[in-house]
């Protein structure tokens, strides 16, 4: 396999290194192979004293990464393989490690970041997104829950949105991910040869890496939808659970408000009930764990899920058979059982 053929290209100019996710048709979706080329590269550099910072970013203007290769897995399970969970232990372990990396991570977060994207995007140091860029945690629409330290960084947003984000799966522009303070700073795509030209020069005895970008950031956005609805959202997915959540939209009638809530009725509607369920009480009780047990909680979930919970499904109709007409089980919110919804989270 050539060097460009590889799932992951990693480069050194000057003193930083790049790594590439080079899975372009894929959406550069992760595999278990790129996890470990990655996790590789990162410890490499780590103890170089000539790299000074590392630079993630994806193939194409399409997607920065647009998740975990679920589909994969999905396939692994249906085959009876065993250890389908490796995958989940590799890259929450390697999410971790950019969390708590020494050297300053750069995520340039162009065009899509979804799922397993927002985990590595999430633990970098400094967070770029562009003006096509489109950030989500959609993982109740296949009937799975949010992972890859959705459970930590979510619940830390401002109010309810993670709540709002994770249950409903919705992905935000630009505009309101630096709002939600899922990104530090917008670049216009235009700026990408000038962000590598400066990322060229850098050596570090110059101002933080930091400072250099913002000083150079030109990203005219409008104004962020989140902040006019906030106090729709923190109302709303403040209710004590998905049917509470769903009837208190029902009675919305704020002119302001009551068309956004009409419509995140129609999607939780259109949502696994027991991924929501299980979401809405994994981000709570995530709002108060350390990152490390937010890991542990949400591998916890990954070993009981793809027997216990709504995934399979979810990927059959969506991904695979792509019939778009899942069978959740429950089908309604409302024949949701709460003993059930305790049971993924006995033994932590």
């Amino acid at each position: 396999m050539s060097d460009s053929a590889l799932p992951v290209l990693a480069e050194r100019r000057g003193h930083i290194g790049h790594l590439t996710l080079n899975r372009p048709a894929g959406l550069n979706a992760l595999t278990l192979e790129m996890v470990r080329l990655l996790r590789s590269q990162l410890e490499q550099w780590a103890e170089d004293t000539d790299v000074h910072a590392v630079v993630l970013r994806g193939a194409g203007e399409r997607a920065f990464c647009a998740g975990g290769d679920i589909r994969g897995i999905y396939e692994q399970h249906l085959a009876g393989e065993p250890n389908i969970d490796t995958f989940f232990e590799e890259e929450y372990a390697l999410d971790a490690y950019l969390h708590a990396y020494t050297k300053p991570v750069l995520a340039l977060m162009d065009g899509f970041v979804l799922g397993g994207g927002m985990g590595l995007a999430q633990g970098a140091s400094i967070r770029v997104i562009t003006e096509r860029s489109r950030l989500g945690m959609p993982e109740t629409g296949i009937g799975y829950f949010p992972d890859v330290g959705g459970s930590y960084f979510l619940p830390r947003l401002p109010g309810e949105i993670g709540l709002y984000l994770g249950i409903t799966g919705n992905h935000l522009r630009s505009a309101d991910a630096l709002y939600a303070g899922l990104a530090d700073l917008c670049l216009h795509s235009d700026q990408l040869n000038e962000l590598d030209r400066l990322l060229d020069a850098f050596d570090g005895t110059q101002s933080n890496l930091h400072d250099q970008i913002a000083a150079l950031a030109q990203c005219p956005l409008p104004e962020p939808e989140l902040r006019a609805l906030q106090p729709a959202i923190d109302s709303h997915f403040a209710q004590p659970d998905i049917g509470a959540i769903r009837a208190s939209l029902a009675t919305e009638t704020r002119p302001d408000f009551a068309d956004w809530a009409a419509a995140t009725i129609s999607v939780i509607d259109s949502r696994s009930p027991i991924a929501m369920a299980v979401t809405l009480e994994l981000l709570r009780r995530g709002r108060h764990m350390s990152l490390t047990d937010c890991f542990a909680m949400e591998l916890h979930l990954d070993r009981l899920w793809f027997d216990g919970g709504d995934i399979m499904e979810g990927v059959r109709a969506l991904l695979v058979d792509k019939d778009k007409q899942p069978k959740w089980n429950p089908a309604h919110i409302d024949q949701l059982d709460s003993q059930r919804i305790a049971a993924f989270f006995a033994d932590l």
